[in-house]
Protein backbone atom coordinates (compact mmCIF):
# COMPACT_ATOMS: atom_id res chain seq x y z
CA UNK A 1 0.00 0.00 0.00
CA UNK A 2 1.29 3.10 -0.97
CA UNK A 3 1.92 6.23 2.02
CA UNK A 4 0.02 9.29 1.20
CA UNK A 5 1.38 11.77 -1.08
CA UNK A 6 2.49 14.13 1.57
CA UNK A 7 4.89 11.42 3.16
CA UNK A 8 6.64 10.77 -0.13
CA UNK A 9 7.20 14.46 -0.76
CA UNK A 10 11.00 15.64 -0.73
CA UNK A 11 10.37 18.37 2.03
CA UNK A 12 8.76 15.98 4.43
CA UNK A 13 11.97 13.42 3.06
CA UNK A 14 14.36 15.93 3.93
CA UNK A 15 12.67 16.68 7.62
CA UNK A 16 12.96 13.00 8.70
CA UNK A 17 16.63 13.25 7.89
CA UNK A 18 17.02 16.19 9.84
CA UNK A 19 15.11 14.26 12.37
CA UNK A 20 17.05 11.39 12.52
CA UNK A 21 20.00 13.31 12.55
CA UNK A 22 19.07 15.58 15.50
CA UNK A 23 17.70 12.97 17.00
CA UNK A 24 20.95 10.71 16.87
CA UNK A 25 22.73 13.99 18.52
CA UNK A 26 20.19 14.54 21.26
CA UNK A 27 20.33 10.63 22.17
CA UNK A 28 24.36 10.95 22.60
CA UNK A 29 23.56 14.35 24.98
CA UNK A 30 20.66 12.37 26.98
CA UNK A 31 22.46 9.37 27.60
CA UNK A 32 25.46 11.47 28.47
CA UNK A 33 23.22 13.51 31.17
CA UNK A 34 21.59 9.99 31.98
CA UNK A 35 25.17 8.26 32.80
CA UNK A 36 26.83 11.94 34.30
CA UNK A 37 23.40 11.55 36.32
CA UNK A 38 23.69 7.87 37.44
CA UNK A 39 27.32 7.89 38.05
CA UNK A 40 27.53 11.06 40.29
CA UNK A 41 24.49 9.55 42.41
CA UNK A 42 26.65 6.30 42.72
CA UNK A 43 29.90 8.10 43.04
CA UNK A 44 27.99 10.51 45.95
CA UNK A 45 26.87 7.53 47.84
CA UNK A 46 29.99 5.66 47.64
CA UNK A 47 32.24 8.51 49.39
CA UNK A 48 29.70 8.52 51.83
CA UNK A 49 29.94 4.95 52.69
CA UNK A 50 33.34 5.25 52.60
CA UNK A 51 33.36 8.39 54.65
CA UNK A 52 31.40 6.51 57.77
CA UNK A 53 33.76 3.59 56.94
CA UNK A 54 36.77 5.75 57.71
CA UNK A 55 35.41 7.16 60.48
CA UNK A 56 34.70 3.92 62.73
CA UNK A 57 37.48 2.08 61.77
CA UNK A 58 39.26 5.15 63.26
CA UNK A 59 37.10 4.28 66.45
CA UNK A 60 38.11 0.69 66.56
CA UNK A 61 41.51 1.56 65.93
CA UNK A 62 41.37 4.24 68.92
CA UNK A 63 39.18 2.20 71.47
CA UNK A 64 38.46 -1.04 70.52
CA UNK A 65 35.89 -3.44 69.62
CA UNK A 66 33.90 -2.10 72.36
CA UNK A 67 34.22 1.72 71.11
CA UNK A 68 32.72 0.44 67.76
CA UNK A 69 29.94 -1.86 69.06
CA UNK A 70 28.34 0.82 70.52
CA UNK A 71 28.93 3.17 68.19
CA UNK A 72 26.95 0.71 66.08
CA UNK A 73 24.54 0.94 68.49
CA UNK A 74 23.77 4.28 68.79
CA UNK A 75 23.74 5.00 65.20
CA UNK A 76 21.36 1.93 64.33
CA UNK A 77 19.41 3.98 66.49
CA UNK A 78 19.85 6.94 65.21
CA UNK A 79 17.77 8.74 62.11
CA UNK A 80 21.07 8.12 59.97
CA UNK A 81 20.41 6.30 56.05
CA UNK A 82 22.89 3.98 57.23
CA UNK A 83 22.76 -0.20 57.74
CA UNK A 84 25.43 -1.02 59.56
CA UNK A 85 26.81 -5.14 60.21
CA UNK A 86 29.88 -5.80 63.52
CA UNK A 87 30.95 -9.67 62.95
CA UNK A 88 33.25 -10.75 65.18
CA UNK A 89 36.81 -13.28 65.02
CA UNK A 90 34.23 -16.36 65.01
CA UNK A 91 32.01 -15.09 62.36
CA UNK A 92 29.13 -14.68 64.52
CA UNK A 93 27.03 -11.52 64.43
CA UNK A 94 27.89 -8.85 67.13
CA UNK A 95 25.59 -5.86 66.39
CA UNK A 96 23.84 -3.74 63.33
CA UNK A 97 21.00 -2.95 61.69
CA UNK A 98 20.88 -5.97 59.44
CA UNK A 99 21.10 -9.33 59.90
CA UNK A 100 24.07 -10.75 57.73
CA UNK A 101 26.25 -9.66 55.26
CA UNK A 102 25.31 -9.25 51.63
CA UNK A 103 28.59 -10.15 50.07
CA UNK A 104 29.46 -13.58 49.29
CA UNK A 105 32.87 -15.74 49.66
CA UNK A 106 34.81 -12.69 51.64
CA UNK A 107 38.33 -12.80 51.16
CA UNK A 108 39.41 -10.37 53.49
CA UNK A 109 39.93 -7.58 50.74
CA UNK A 110 37.33 -4.03 50.59
CA UNK A 111 34.59 -5.20 48.81
CA UNK A 112 31.78 -3.42 47.27
CA UNK A 113 28.19 -4.92 46.65
CA UNK A 114 24.69 -4.27 45.51
CA UNK A 115 22.02 -6.05 47.56
CA UNK A 116 18.15 -5.65 48.50
CA UNK A 117 17.02 -4.12 52.09
CA UNK A 118 13.25 -5.30 53.37
CA UNK A 119 11.18 -2.91 54.65
CA UNK A 120 7.58 -2.09 56.13
CA UNK A 121 5.59 0.79 54.93
CA UNK A 122 3.15 2.46 57.51
CA UNK A 123 0.30 0.14 56.04
CA UNK A 124 2.73 -3.12 57.13
CA UNK A 125 3.21 -4.27 53.43
CA UNK A 126 6.48 -5.29 52.67
CA UNK A 127 8.93 -2.90 50.59
CA UNK A 128 12.34 -3.77 48.73
CA UNK A 129 14.72 -1.03 48.21
CA UNK A 130 17.98 -1.30 46.58
CA UNK A 131 20.87 -0.67 48.57
CA UNK A 132 25.15 -0.57 48.02
CA UNK A 133 27.57 -1.42 50.84
CA UNK A 134 31.09 -1.67 51.39
CA UNK A 135 32.48 -4.58 53.29
CA UNK A 136 36.41 -4.85 54.93
CA UNK A 137 38.24 -6.54 57.56
CA UNK A 138 39.54 -4.59 60.45
CA UNK A 139 42.88 -4.86 61.95
CA UNK A 140 41.69 -7.33 64.70
CA UNK A 141 39.97 -9.49 62.59
CA UNK A 142 36.73 -8.92 63.05
CA UNK A 143 34.48 -7.56 59.73
CA UNK A 144 32.97 -4.34 59.33
CA UNK A 145 30.11 -3.27 57.00
CA UNK A 146 28.78 -0.29 55.94
CA UNK A 147 25.85 0.45 53.73
CA UNK A 148 23.41 2.67 52.37
CA UNK A 149 19.56 2.86 50.78
CA UNK A 150 19.88 4.26 47.65
CA UNK A 151 16.57 4.20 46.73
CA UNK A 152 15.92 7.47 46.93
CA UNK A 153 18.57 7.87 44.33
CA UNK A 154 17.20 4.68 42.34
CA UNK A 155 13.74 7.15 42.16
CA UNK A 156 15.84 10.21 41.06
CA UNK A 157 17.14 8.34 38.28
CA UNK A 158 14.55 6.66 37.13
CA UNK A 159 12.57 10.33 37.73
CA UNK A 160 15.45 11.86 35.12
CA UNK A 161 15.32 8.61 32.30
CA UNK A 162 11.07 9.39 32.06
CA UNK A 163 12.23 12.87 31.33
CA UNK A 164 14.77 12.05 29.19
CA UNK A 165 12.13 9.59 27.24
CA UNK A 166 9.74 12.17 27.56
CA UNK A 167 11.70 14.66 25.45
CA UNK A 168 12.70 12.32 23.32
CA UNK A 169 8.63 11.24 22.52
CA UNK A 170 8.14 15.32 22.18
CA UNK A 171 10.82 16.05 19.67
CA UNK A 172 9.60 13.13 17.53
CA UNK A 173 6.31 14.60 17.99
CA UNK A 174 7.15 17.53 17.12
CA UNK A 175 9.78 17.04 14.05
CA UNK A 176 6.85 15.12 12.43
CA UNK A 177 4.24 17.50 12.98
CA UNK A 178 6.94 20.32 12.18
CA UNK A 179 7.82 18.01 8.81
CA UNK A 180 3.68 17.63 7.78
CA UNK A 181 3.10 21.10 8.15
CA UNK A 182 6.19 22.06 6.07
CA UNK A 183 5.48 19.37 3.47
CA UNK A 184 1.90 20.54 3.38
CA UNK A 185 3.10 24.43 2.54
CA UNK A 186 5.77 23.53 0.10
CA UNK A 187 3.33 21.02 -1.83
CA UNK A 188 0.42 23.80 -2.13
CA UNK A 189 3.45 26.41 -3.41
CA UNK A 190 4.90 23.22 -5.84
CA UNK A 191 1.42 22.13 -6.79
CA UNK A 192 0.76 26.20 -7.61
CA UNK A 193 3.84 26.17 -9.99
CA UNK A 194 2.92 22.60 -11.11
CA UNK A 195 0.04 24.16 -12.30
CA UNK A 196 1.19 27.02 -14.41
CA UNK A 197 3.42 24.49 -15.97
CA UNK A 198 0.58 22.61 -17.02
CA UNK A 199 -1.29 25.35 -18.31
CA UNK A 200 1.56 26.67 -20.17
CA UNK A 201 2.14 23.40 -21.82
CA UNK A 202 -1.25 22.87 -22.83
CA UNK A 203 -0.93 26.35 -24.56
CA UNK A 204 -2.07 28.91 -22.18
CA UNK A 205 1.10 31.66 -22.69
CA UNK A 206 -0.45 33.92 -19.79
CA UNK A 207 -0.95 31.69 -16.96
CA UNK A 208 1.46 33.41 -14.06
CA UNK A 209 2.86 31.63 -10.75
CA UNK A 210 1.58 32.96 -7.36
CA UNK A 211 4.45 35.25 -5.76
CA UNK A 212 3.42 35.27 -2.07
CA UNK A 213 5.71 38.31 -1.13
CA UNK A 214 7.67 36.35 1.62
CA UNK A 215 10.85 36.63 0.00
CA UNK A 216 11.76 33.01 -0.33
CA UNK A 217 13.10 30.56 -2.54
CA UNK A 218 9.95 29.47 -3.61
CA UNK A 219 9.05 33.66 -4.33
CA UNK A 220 12.25 34.02 -6.17
CA UNK A 221 11.47 30.54 -8.31
CA UNK A 222 7.85 31.58 -9.31
CA UNK A 223 9.50 35.26 -10.10
CA UNK A 224 11.59 33.57 -12.51
CA UNK A 225 9.37 31.50 -13.67
CA UNK A 226 6.92 34.47 -13.89
CA UNK A 227 9.63 36.41 -16.22
CA UNK A 228 10.92 33.39 -18.11
CA UNK A 229 7.44 33.23 -18.99
CA UNK A 230 6.75 36.73 -20.05
CA UNK A 231 9.98 36.80 -22.35
CA UNK A 232 8.51 33.65 -23.89
CA UNK A 233 5.28 35.19 -24.47
CA UNK A 234 7.13 38.34 -26.28
CA UNK A 235 9.35 35.94 -27.96
CA UNK A 236 6.85 33.70 -29.29
CA UNK A 237 4.43 37.07 -30.16
CA UNK A 238 7.47 38.67 -31.88
CA UNK A 239 7.80 35.29 -34.01
CA UNK A 240 4.06 35.11 -35.11
CA UNK A 241 4.37 39.33 -35.93
CA UNK A 242 7.67 38.42 -38.16
CA UNK A 243 6.44 35.67 -39.46
CA UNK A 244 3.23 37.64 -40.46
CA UNK A 245 4.99 40.88 -41.18
CA UNK A 246 7.62 38.76 -43.47
CA UNK A 247 5.04 36.87 -45.68
CA UNK A 248 3.23 40.37 -46.09
CA UNK A 249 6.64 42.58 -46.55
CA UNK A 250 8.37 39.95 -48.64
CA UNK A 251 4.75 39.24 -50.95
CA UNK A 252 5.48 42.43 -52.91
CA UNK A 253 9.23 41.50 -53.71
CA UNK A 254 8.88 37.95 -54.56
CA UNK A 255 6.05 38.85 -56.53
CA UNK A 256 7.57 41.66 -58.22
CA UNK A 257 10.74 39.46 -58.93
CA UNK A 258 8.66 36.64 -60.76
CA UNK A 259 7.09 39.56 -62.64
CA UNK A 260 10.48 40.46 -64.13
CA UNK A 261 11.53 37.24 -64.54
CA UNK A 262 8.46 36.28 -66.66
CA UNK A 263 8.04 39.82 -68.34
CA UNK A 264 12.26 39.16 -69.42
CA UNK A 265 11.43 35.39 -70.62
CA UNK A 266 8.68 36.32 -72.42
CA UNK A 267 10.71 39.08 -74.15
CA UNK A 268 13.87 37.10 -74.54
CA UNK A 269 11.42 34.27 -76.05
CA UNK A 270 10.15 36.69 -78.73
CA UNK A 271 13.91 37.78 -79.38
CA UNK A 272 13.30 42.01 -78.23
CA UNK A 273 14.27 41.35 -74.22
CA UNK A 274 17.82 42.18 -72.25
CA UNK A 275 18.50 39.07 -71.01
CA UNK A 276 21.72 40.52 -68.97
CA UNK A 277 19.84 43.63 -67.55
CA UNK A 278 16.83 41.27 -66.57
CA UNK A 279 18.92 38.79 -64.27
CA UNK A 280 20.72 41.99 -62.80
CA UNK A 281 17.52 43.48 -61.38
CA UNK A 282 16.58 39.71 -60.42
CA UNK A 283 19.75 39.51 -58.75
CA UNK A 284 19.35 43.13 -56.84
CA UNK A 285 15.97 41.67 -55.92
CA UNK A 286 17.46 38.64 -54.35
CA UNK A 287 19.74 40.57 -52.96
CA UNK A 288 17.06 42.70 -50.57
CA UNK A 289 15.28 39.67 -49.50
CA UNK A 290 18.48 37.90 -48.84
CA UNK A 291 19.00 40.83 -46.62
CA UNK A 292 15.50 41.31 -44.98
CA UNK A 293 16.10 37.54 -44.11
CA UNK A 294 19.74 37.95 -42.55
CA UNK A 295 18.16 41.02 -40.47
CA UNK A 296 15.71 38.82 -38.97
CA UNK A 297 18.47 35.93 -38.74
CA UNK A 298 20.43 38.41 -36.78
CA UNK A 299 17.67 39.43 -34.41
CA UNK A 300 16.07 36.40 -33.53
CA UNK A 301 19.95 35.11 -32.67
CA UNK A 302 20.84 38.24 -30.08
CA UNK A 303 17.12 37.25 -28.71
CA UNK A 304 17.23 33.73 -28.02
CA UNK A 305 20.87 34.34 -26.34
CA UNK A 306 19.51 36.56 -24.28
CA UNK A 307 23.06 38.62 -24.28
CA UNK A 308 26.19 39.52 -26.64
CA UNK A 309 27.84 35.93 -27.56
CA UNK A 310 31.12 36.33 -27.54
CA UNK A 311 32.09 39.92 -25.78
CA UNK A 312 35.48 41.51 -25.71
CA UNK A 313 37.42 44.62 -24.37
CA UNK A 314 37.67 47.30 -26.95
CA UNK A 315 37.98 51.03 -27.88
CA UNK A 316 34.79 52.16 -29.39
CA UNK A 317 36.54 55.36 -30.81
CA UNK A 318 38.69 53.14 -32.87
CA UNK A 319 35.33 51.35 -33.90
CA UNK A 320 33.49 54.29 -34.76
CA UNK A 321 36.86 55.48 -36.60
CA UNK A 322 36.62 52.65 -39.03
CA UNK A 323 33.25 52.87 -39.98
CA UNK A 324 33.45 56.86 -40.21
CA UNK A 325 36.01 55.63 -43.17
CA UNK A 326 33.25 53.80 -44.98
CA UNK A 327 30.82 56.44 -44.88
CA UNK A 328 32.33 59.54 -45.31
CA UNK A 329 32.76 58.76 -49.33
CA UNK A 330 29.57 57.89 -49.17
CA UNK A 331 28.02 60.73 -47.62
CA UNK A 332 30.14 62.98 -50.29
CA UNK A 333 28.45 61.35 -53.77
CA UNK A 334 25.17 62.33 -52.04
CA UNK A 335 26.25 65.34 -51.04
CA UNK A 336 25.87 65.27 -47.60
CA UNK A 337 28.31 66.54 -45.03
CA UNK A 338 29.30 64.00 -42.56
CA UNK A 339 31.50 64.90 -39.64
CA UNK A 340 32.90 62.73 -36.62
CA UNK A 341 33.26 63.41 -32.57
CA UNK A 342 35.01 60.47 -30.90
CA UNK A 343 36.71 60.47 -27.46
CA UNK A 344 39.71 58.64 -27.17
CA UNK A 345 40.38 55.95 -24.10
CA UNK A 346 36.82 54.74 -23.49
CA UNK A 347 36.50 51.28 -23.20
CA UNK A 348 32.94 48.71 -24.09
CA UNK A 349 32.69 45.14 -23.43
CA UNK A 350 30.63 43.52 -25.96
CA UNK A 351 30.27 42.01 -29.58
CA UNK A 352 32.53 44.09 -31.85
CA UNK A 353 30.33 42.93 -35.00
CA UNK A 354 27.35 43.27 -33.22
CA UNK A 355 27.83 46.79 -32.89
CA UNK A 356 29.33 47.43 -35.82
CA UNK A 357 26.63 46.21 -37.56
CA UNK A 358 24.29 48.10 -35.32
CA UNK A 359 26.39 51.35 -36.36
CA UNK A 360 26.24 51.09 -39.90
CA UNK A 361 22.73 50.71 -39.64
CA UNK A 362 22.07 53.77 -37.77
CA UNK A 363 24.61 55.86 -40.39
CA UNK A 364 22.44 53.82 -43.83
CA UNK A 365 19.16 55.41 -42.22
CA UNK A 366 20.90 58.93 -41.57
CA UNK A 367 22.42 58.69 -45.36
CA UNK A 368 19.08 57.23 -46.73
CA UNK A 369 16.91 59.94 -45.24
CA UNK A 370 18.75 63.06 -45.26
CA UNK A 371 18.32 64.84 -48.68
CA UNK A 372 21.85 66.89 -50.15
CA UNK A 373 22.94 69.31 -48.84
CA UNK A 374 22.29 68.23 -44.72
CA UNK A 375 24.44 67.16 -42.75
CA UNK A 376 25.41 63.97 -40.18
CA UNK A 377 27.45 63.73 -37.18
CA UNK A 378 28.53 60.63 -35.73
CA UNK A 379 29.66 60.67 -31.98
CA UNK A 380 31.07 58.61 -29.74
CA UNK A 381 31.44 60.06 -26.03
CA UNK A 382 30.98 59.13 -22.15
CA UNK A 383 27.81 60.09 -19.89
CA UNK A 384 28.35 61.15 -16.40
CA UNK A 385 27.07 58.10 -15.59
CA UNK A 386 30.21 56.24 -16.86
CA UNK A 387 28.14 54.98 -19.56
CA UNK A 388 29.50 55.08 -23.48
CA UNK A 389 27.06 56.04 -25.58
CA UNK A 390 26.97 56.01 -29.66
CA UNK A 391 24.88 59.05 -31.69
CA UNK A 392 24.06 59.44 -35.25
CA UNK A 393 22.58 63.14 -35.85
CA UNK A 394 20.91 64.04 -39.22
CA UNK A 395 18.81 67.01 -40.67
CA UNK A 396 16.45 65.17 -42.34
CA UNK A 397 12.87 64.34 -41.57
CA UNK A 398 12.69 63.22 -38.19
CA UNK A 399 10.40 60.96 -36.64
CA UNK A 400 6.95 62.16 -34.87
CA UNK A 401 7.69 61.62 -31.03
CA UNK A 402 4.46 59.66 -30.93
CA UNK A 403 5.86 56.90 -33.46
CA UNK A 404 9.22 56.78 -31.98
CA UNK A 405 8.41 53.93 -29.56
CA UNK A 406 6.76 52.42 -32.75
CA UNK A 407 9.72 52.74 -35.58
CA UNK A 408 12.24 50.13 -33.23
CA UNK A 409 9.74 47.28 -33.69
CA UNK A 410 10.38 44.90 -36.58
CA UNK A 411 9.11 45.63 -40.30
CA UNK A 412 8.05 49.11 -39.13
CA UNK A 413 7.41 51.88 -41.84
CA UNK A 414 6.26 55.17 -41.74
CA UNK A 415 4.69 56.93 -44.44
CA UNK A 416 7.46 58.93 -45.67
CA UNK A 417 9.62 56.41 -45.83
CA UNK A 418 7.78 53.99 -48.20
CA UNK A 419 9.00 55.22 -51.25
CA UNK A 420 12.55 54.04 -49.75
CA UNK A 421 14.20 51.06 -50.27
CA UNK A 422 14.15 48.57 -47.31
CA UNK A 423 12.08 46.50 -44.89
CA UNK A 424 11.98 48.21 -41.63
CA UNK A 425 14.38 46.35 -39.65
CA UNK A 426 17.30 48.33 -39.41
CA UNK A 427 16.09 49.85 -35.93
CA UNK A 428 14.80 46.51 -34.39
CA UNK A 429 18.06 45.36 -35.28
CA UNK A 430 19.68 47.99 -33.62
CA UNK A 431 17.36 47.56 -30.38
CA UNK A 432 17.65 43.90 -30.30
CA UNK A 433 21.80 44.82 -30.13
CA UNK A 434 21.35 47.33 -27.66
CA UNK A 435 19.27 45.51 -25.36
CA UNK A 436 22.03 42.27 -25.82
CA UNK A 437 24.77 44.30 -24.30
CA UNK A 438 22.59 45.79 -21.40
CA UNK A 439 21.77 48.93 -22.90
CA UNK A 440 19.03 50.78 -24.50
CA UNK A 441 18.63 52.86 -27.35
CA UNK A 442 17.12 56.51 -27.29
CA UNK A 443 15.72 58.74 -30.34
CA UNK A 444 15.22 62.06 -29.73
CA UNK A 445 14.82 65.05 -32.43
CA UNK A 446 17.48 66.23 -34.33
CA UNK A 447 19.00 69.82 -34.76
CA UNK A 448 15.68 70.87 -35.61
CA UNK A 449 14.55 72.57 -39.22
CA UNK A 450 17.12 73.59 -41.60
CA UNK A 451 15.67 74.97 -44.87
CA UNK A 452 13.36 72.84 -46.22
CA UNK A 453 14.47 69.25 -44.34
CA UNK A 454 14.18 68.88 -40.48
CA UNK A 455 13.33 68.63 -37.71
CA UNK A 456 15.86 65.70 -38.12
CA UNK A 457 16.80 62.62 -35.72
CA UNK A 458 19.47 61.95 -33.08
CA UNK A 459 19.60 57.88 -32.37
CA UNK A 460 21.77 56.85 -29.22
CA UNK A 461 22.71 53.63 -28.56
CA UNK A 462 24.23 53.32 -24.72
CA UNK A 463 26.20 51.08 -23.36
CA UNK A 464 26.76 49.91 -19.77
CA UNK A 465 30.02 50.80 -18.23
CA UNK A 466 32.96 48.37 -18.80
CA UNK A 467 33.18 46.11 -15.69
Amino acid sequence: MRLPRIFRTTPFRLTLLILTLFLAAASALLAYIYVATAGEATRRTDQEIVREMRSLTAAYDRAGLDAVNQSLIERAASEQPFLYLLIGKDGKRVSGSIAASPVDKFNGQPTWTTFEVTDQDARGRTLKHPARGLQERLSGGEILFVGADVGEDEAYIDKVDRALFGAGALVIILGLSAGVLVSRNVSRSMAGLAGVLEAVNKGDLGARAEVRGTGDELDELAQGLNEMLDRLERSMAGHKHAGDAIAHDLRSPLTRLRARLEAAYIDVEAGKGDADRALAQALEDTDGVLKTFNAVLAIARLQAAGSAPDPVLFDPGELAADISELYEPLCEDKGVDFAAEVAQGLQVRGNREFLAQAIANLLDNAVKYTPAGGAIMLRVRRRSSGEVEFSVTDTGPGVPETDRARVVERFVRLENSRNQPGAGLGLSLVAAVAEAHGGRLELDEGPGKVGDSGPGLRVALILPRAA
